[in-house]
C-alpha cells in the first residue's frame, strides 16, 4: 500500500461525514461516538445554508445526547425497488443518528431495479408489534406495486399513521402504494411526475420536488432523493441537525438546474459498441456514490460490472451498512477489458482500493492505454494520487482530504474532466458525476434525457 499523509491536526478521518478526534499518542477506540462535521449547502433550504457555510473545522457538533434513545426508522423495500431511493434515506438518516432498519416484503436478497442486488436487514412480516418514529417507502414502479400488495406493511403503516407519526414516500410509491391504501386523502402530495394524474380528486397533487404536509413527506424520484432524506431529518430532528448532516454531503446549492462539468484537455471518449464499465466496491464504500454510478450508467445503456475487492461478493457499505452484492470478484474483473473504470469514495473503501494490487494494476493499465478512468470523494486522493494516476492532471476530491492532491487548483469544482480522467467531490455530487460520465460516453443529448428521467433537472 502506498504511503498516505496523515490528516492534519491529528484528525483520523472515518468517512465522508464523520471523524474521530484522536490526540497524538492516544490509541483509537472504535466504540467512541464519531463527531459529525457540517459544511456547505442544503437542497431543502439552500439560502439558509449558504449563509451559514463556514470552515469545516469550526463546525464540530455533537451527533447525539449521550444516553438518548435513537429515533427508529423503517425503510421498506421489495423486488423492483429503486435502490437509490432506499439507500439515500437509510444513509442520511443514519448520519443524523437514527437507527435504520431496511426490511423487505419478499426475499431477504432484494432484486432491486437496474440489476442491483442487496441483502435486507430483515423482513416486514417479522416486525409485527415493532414501533417506529418514521416509515419510508421508496419507489420504483414494480417495487411500489410489491409494497402496495403487502398486507403486513399496509397494516403497519396505517397503525403508524393513526398514531400521528411521520411517514414518507418517494417516486412511484406515493401514488401506487399510499394513495391506494387511502392514506393521502386531503393531503398535499407529490410523486414521480408522470404518475401525478393517478392521485385522483381526494389528493391535492403538487408538482414539486419535495412536499411536506403535516406528518407526511413525499418526493418525486431518484434525483430528489437527497432532498427528500434531508427533509425527513429536519422533520425528525429539526433544522440544525438537517444542516449539520447536509454539510458533508456537499449537495448542490440549487436543485433542479442543469449539471455542469469543468473540462480540461477535452478529448472524445471512444468505445466500440456498448460501453463496458467497471465499478469496484469495498467494505466502507459510500453507498450513494456507488449506486449512482451503477444506476445511472445502466439506465443510459452501459454494461456495468460491479467488482468486489473483498473476499466475498457481498460488501458492506459505509453508513447504513448496506449489504450490496457485487457481480464478480476483482480477480475475475482483472481478466476483462473495460472502456471505463470508476471508483466510489468512502475513506475505508478507498484505503482498501489502494492496497488491492489487482485493482491498481487495472487502473494503471487503463491509464497507460489512454482509456478513461475516474474516482469520487476520497478515492482521488487515497487511490489515484499515491499511484501516480493524477500526474499532470487536474482533479477534485472530497474537500477535507483535498490536501492529499499535489495539484489542488481544480478542487473548487464539483465535477472535473481532464482528458481521460474524471473526478468529483462527494455524495452530493454523485449524480452529476454519473451524468457527466454518460455525457462523455453517450453524448449530451443522452445525458440530459437521463437527467430528466431521474427528475434531476
Amino acid at each position: 500500500m502506498a504511503a498516505v499523509a496523515p490528516a492534519p491536526e491529528d484528525l483520523v478521518v472515518e468517512a465522508a461525514c464523520k471523524v474521530k478526534l484522536v490526540p497524538a499518542g492516544v490509541e483509537r477506540d472504535e466504540a467512541t461516538e464519531p463527531i459529525a462535521l457540517p459544511q456547505g449547502g442544503c437542497c431543502c433550504c439552500a439560502s439558509s445554508l449558504a449563509r451559514r457555510a463556514v470552515s469545516w473545522g469550526r463546525q464540530l457538533l455533537s451527533r447525539a445526547v449521550v444516553g438518548s434513545e435513537p429515533k427508529r426508522v423503517l425503510v421498506a423495500v421489495a423486488a423492483g425497488t429503486e435502490p437509490l431511493e432506499a439507500a439515500a434515506p437509510a444513509d442520511i438518516l443514519e448520519r443524523a443518528g437514527a437507527s435504520v432498519t431496511v426490511a423487505t416484503v419478499g426475499d431477504i436478497v432484494v432484486e432491486a431495479a437496474h440489476g442491483v442486488r442487496f441483502v435486507a436487514d430483515g423482513r416486514v412480516a417479522d416486525l409485527e408489534g415493532e414501533e417506529f418514529d418514521l416509515i419510508v417507502l421508496p419507489g420504483g414502479m414494480v417495487g411500489s406495486v410489491n409494497l402496495r400488495d403487502c398486507k403486513e406493511l399496509e397494516k403497519m403503516v396505517k397503525k403508524h399513521v393513526q398514531k400521528g407519526r411521520l411517514y414518507g414516500a418517494i417516486g412511484a410509491a406515493p401514488a401506487v402504494a399510499l394513495a391506494s391504501w387511502g392514506m393521502l386523502k386531503g393531503f398535499k402530495a407529490t410523486c414521480y411526475p408522470p404518475l401525478l394524474g393517478r392521485f385522483g380528486n381526494e389528493v391535492i397533487a403538487v408538482d414539486s420536488r419535495v412536499v411536506t404536509d403535516r406528518n407526511l413527506v413525499t418526493s418525486q424520484g431518484l434525483g430528489t432523493a437527497i432532498e427528500f432524506a434531508l427533509t425527513l431529518v429536519e422533520q425528525l430532528y429539526g433544522e440544525d441537525k438537517m444542516e449539520e448532516v447536509a454539510g458533508p454531503l456537499y449537495v448542490r446549492p440549487q436543485q433542479g438546474i442543469d449539471y455542469t462539468i469543468k473540462e480540461y484537455n477535452q478529448i472524445q471518449w471512444k468505445c466500440a459498441g456498448t460501453p463496458k464499465v467497471l465499478v469496484p466496491v469495498a467494505n466502507g464504500s459510500e453507498e450513494m456514490e456507488a449506486l449512482n454510478l451503477i444506476d445511472v450508467l445502466r439506465r443510459a445503456g452501459a454494461h456495468v460490472t460491479i467488482g468486489s475487492v473483498e473476499d466475498t461478493l457481498q460488501i458492506v457499505t459505509r453508513h447504513h451498512k448496506f449489504n450490496l452484492i457485487a457481480d464478480v470478484m476483482i480477480e475475475q474483473a482483472s481478466e476483462m477489458e473495460f472502456d471505463l473504470i470508476v471508483m466510489p469514495g468512502g475513506i475505508p473503501g478507498a484505503m482498501k482500493f489502494t492496497s488491492t494490487e489487482e485493482l491498481v494494476a487495472l487502473l494503471k493499465k487503463q491509464a497507460e492505454a489512454g482509456k478513461p478512468y475516474g474516482a469520487i470523494c476520497a478515492s482521488p486522493g487515497y487511490v489515484l494520487e499515491p499511484h501516480g494516476l493524477l500526474k499532470g492532471k487536474k482533479a477534485t476530491s472530497f474537500p477535507p482530504v483535498a490536501y492529499l492532491l499535489r495539484d489542488q487548483s481544480a478542487c473548487e469544482y464539483r465535477v472535473v474532466v481532464d482528458g481521460n480522467l474524471i473526478t468529483s467531490k462527494a455524495p452530493g455530487s454523485a449524480t452529476e458525476f454519473a451524468l457527466a460520465i454518460v455525457d462523455k460516453l453517450f453524448g449530451r443529448e443522452k445525458a440530459v434525457s437521463v437527467a430528466k428521467e431521474l427528475v434531476f433537472m
